[in-house]
């Protein structure tokens, strides 16, 4: 039988890092099996549902590299099937037609409160006779449809993740399954698609506990096998709360637009709740295909560790190529107005190509070229602090014009010889190298810190750098 599972976003928001998780994880297992990874669009909340909710979840899951066997499937899509099935349901006294008014079951839940008892529904309407039913039907009413949900004994959920999870059926109510509008709930549509699509395993958050055992007596009401469940674990901020945005980031767009890439993303997200072993932190998508199992998912929540995924980008950064490096890095010059919106070509990319390739081992995140190297594009904006303690500082000044006639005496203008040319400098004049380079990293960048100097100054150019340390001169 071929492995198939799905992901199915309600499209109420962007895609969530804890979405994105259980995504991954049903992707990793539907490779790993040689199934098939389903997308299926939740799309029935019609107050909250949204277009630009549904583009963004697709564009994710495309950035991520998460390509989907089959679908996407729409729910809004496929309402007859809902209607007729739940009909059956009614057909085979599995479910019931409810007349009662949302006014009247919130009064019946206060009341319930009150008295310190479960505000669950009381089958008010599950033996209505026909003339009842026709009379509620005569003042326009149309009806809701419950499940009758078994209240004796237990159900219990053979978790691949947490194991056995029993659960009383008396704390069971019976479900609403349709609306009086024809929309299906939750709990009910997902039974009904993931049986007609032919789902062989359910792997969604634990948040979606709860509604297991309910689902699991929709599928024994309707004389079907359930599949295999596995409930992932938590995702926790640092503060050991639940992920949300007060803790930043939570979405995948975020994380894009900030620079991460997709590939150290996918890492990270798949050692939210899995590890191989104890040891092996970097994996390709390749390896996490051939390495991942739900036997080695844990059940205790996962703490999302901003540190590691910065590490974690870092290390895939530096294993970019220059060109590679700079077609991802072009978009965020880009966006600056640092770069036209154009293709870069010629000689004008080849020095983005030497500019990446410097930059590389300061990066952490693609964002951070910008505060790296907008020097390079526009005039020095010079900060104020570097300028008191660098350039004000007694003997800055003669040191400038010190390394400016070096400077202007070289001909071959490259890192290496200006390299070589400097630090001669420094042993002729007298000083440590650091003394003499600090001030022209000031005078050519405007800050304390900056990609690699000789580097820098090769990138920039003569004349360009030598007018920098010219102009600075001014300051001292």
């Amino acid at each position: 039988m071929t492995t198939k599972v799905r992901f199915a976003p309600s499209p109420t928001g962007y895609l969530h890092v804890g979405g994105a998780r259980t995504a991954l994880f049903n992707w990793l297992f539907a490779k790993h099996t040689g199934g098939k990874f389903i997308l299926r669009i939740e799309d029935t909340d019609k107050e909250r549902s949204t277009e630009e909710a549904i583009e963004a979840i697709l564009a994710s899951m495309s950035w991520l590299g998460l390509d989907w066997d089959e679908g996407p499937f729409y729910q809004t899509e496929r309402l007859d099937i809902y209607q007729k099935e739940a009909q059956k349901l009614v057909e085979s006294g599995s479910a019931y037609e409810c007349y009662c008014t949302p006014e009247e079951l919130e009064k019946r839940r206060q009341e319930a409160l009150s008295s310190r008892g479960a505000p669950r529904y009381n089958r008010r309407c599950h033996d209505l006779s026909s003339k009842e039913a026709s009379a509620y039907q005569a003042r326009g009413l149309k009806p809701s449809i419950r499940f009758y949900s078994e209240d004796k004994g237990e159900t219990i959920v053979e978790d691949l993740v947490r194991g056995r999870v029993v659960f009383d059926n008396a704390e069971l109510d019976d479900l609403i399954i349709m609306r009086p509008d024809g929309l299906p709930t939750y709990n009910f549509a997902a039974v009904i698609d993931d049986l007609d699509m032919g789902m062989t395993h359910v792997i969604r958050g634990e948040d979606h506990l709860p509604n297991t055992p309910r689902q699991i007596q929709i599928y024994k009401a309707m004389e079907a096998k359930p599949p295999a469940f596995a409930h992932l674990s938590m995702i926790l901020g640092e503060d050991k709360a639940p992920l949300s945005k007060r803790h930043g980031a939570a979405s995948v767009e975020v994380f894009r637009d900030q620079g991460y890439l997709s590939d150290a993303l996918i890492n990270f997200l798949a050692l939210l709740g899995w590890a191989f072993d104890d040891k092996t932190t970097l994996f390709s998508r390749e390896e996490l295909k051939t390495h991942f199992g739900l036997d080695k998912v844990t059940k205790s929540p996962a703490v999302f560790d901003t540190a590691k995924l910065d590490w974690m980008n870092g290390q895939y950064i530096r294993d970019l190529s220059d060109a590679e490096l700079t077609e991802k890095l072009l978009p965020f010059w880009q966006d600056a107005q640092l770069l036209p919106a154009e293709e870069i070509t010629g000689e004008m990319r080849e020095e983005l190509i030497f500019l990446a390739s410097i930059c590389r081992e300061r990066l952490i995140k693609l964002s951070d070229i910008i505060g790296l190297t907008d020097f390079f594009f526009k005039d020095v904006d010079f900060d104020e602090r570097a300028v008191n303690k660098v350039l004000k500082k007694e003997g800055a000044k003669e040191s400038l014009e010190a390394v400016a006639a070096k400077l202007n005496s070289i001909d071959n203008w490259s890192h290496q010889v200006i390299d070589e040319e400097l630090r001669a400098l420094a042993e002729e004049i007298g000083i440590k190298p650091g003394k003499l380079f600090q001030p022209i990293r000031v005078a050519i960048s405007g800050r304390m810190v900056s990609p690699p100097l000789f580097e820098s100054l090769e990138a920039l150019g003569k004349e360009t750098s030598l007018a920098r340390i010219d102009a600075a001169k001014t300051l001292t």
